[in-house]
């Protein structure tokens, strides 16, 4: 057993598990770039990287609203199992239970009209400078 996991760690694809957890919240490398501060080109490299810096790992969890372990052990495998082998529909939860698993969800037209506000305000930080300009 304990080969097996070491098997498995060793052909971890960290950017590999950051692109499907992407893709999973429905968020393209543009929007996930612009919220690093970084291109859409850079995104791409990172996720063909075996291994991501900690620090940018960190980062990048905080964008996606997960945790960088969530990331590095992403398995897709345990992933299916888990949706297909339990009935949600049924789940209840007991009084004073306390759950472990949080859902985090990304509304993708509030994520559009974050970035249009970012956009608008940039637009109007230039106008500005070219009335200065102009002056």
């Amino acid at each position: 057993m304990d080969a097996e996991i070491e098997e498995r760690t060793s052909r971890r694809h960290v950017g590999r598990n950051l692109q499907k957890i992407r893709v999973y919240l429905g968020m393209k490398q543009e929007a996930l770039a612009t919220d690093l501060g970084v291109s859409q080109q850079e995104i791409s490299k990172i996720e063909k990287q075996d291994e991501i810096d900690e620090g940018l790992l960190g980062r990048i969890a905080t964008v996606l609203g997960v945790s960088a372990e969530m990331i590095k052990d992403f398995d897709v495998e345990k992933t299916f199992f888990n949706i297909s082998h339990h009935n949600y529909r049924d789940a209840n939860i007991a009084e004073g239970a306390t759950t472990y698993a949080i859902v985090q969800q990304i509304n993708p037209l509030e994520k559009i009209v974050e970035l249009y506000e970012r956009l608008l305000k940039s637009e109007q930080e230039k106008i500005e400078l070219l009335k200065k300009y102009i002056k």
